[in-house]
């Protein structure tokens, strides 16, 4: 079942604002697209409106460190 921008006052508080609930609607409906329960779903979906986790077109996404940067102890011992 799709969810829409309005099922999401039903499932949080947090989405408040138009911008939010589209937001909500666009997770949870994401996150059932990858084969995840509702649950699961809502709950991302949540999390995002809350501002607790972050979205970015339905994949996850770690923050990688480029190759052959150093970090700043690296470059103090030279």
């Amino acid at each position: 079942m799709p969810w829409l921008p309005r099922d999401a006052k039903r499932h949080t508080k947090r989405a408040s604002s138009g911008k939010k609930s589209r937001r909500w609607s666009h997770v949870a409906n994401s996150a059932l697209a990858r084969g995840q329960s509702e649950g699961s779903a809502i709950r991302q979906a949540n999390a995002v409106v809350a501002g607790k986790a972050k979205h970015r077109g339905g994949r996850k996404t770690v923050k990688k460190r480029r190759p052959g940067r150093q970090t700043a102890r690296k470059r103090s011992r030279r």
